[in-house]
């Protein structure tokens, strides 16, 4: 009875299958971008087309801090977990024999 319902759950697992477009690529949810995140994505827009080549070493130098500090503000702004169909089943066969 164990291994009947074991087997039964992982065919179900490995029958989901991700949605499909016509040309087989896999559909992706629209991103959706905070008011924040568009502004520090300008400024950094702003920084890369500046010429930097007539600034003094210090203002590199604060140049470089202030785009290390926004692009750590992006990451914890965006940050999340994101798993695979695949790491998902590894993840429940794991707890399945484990268990």
């Amino acid at each position: 009875m164990k291994k009947l319902t074991y087997s039964l759950l992982t065919i179900g697992l490995l029958s989901i299958t991700p949605t499909l477009k016509a040309d087989n690529t896999p559909v992706k949810p629209p991103v959706e971008i905070s008011a924040e995140s568009t502004v520090l994505l300008n400024r950094l827009d702003e920084i890369n087309e500046m010429d930097k080549s007539d600034l003094k070493h210090s203002e590199k130098k604060v140049l470089r801090k202030e785009v290390r500090s926004i692009e750590k503000q992006l990451k914890q702004n965006n940050g999340g977990v994101y798993l695979s169909v695949g790491a998902i089943i590894i993840i429940i066969l794991l707890l399945i024999i484990l268990l």
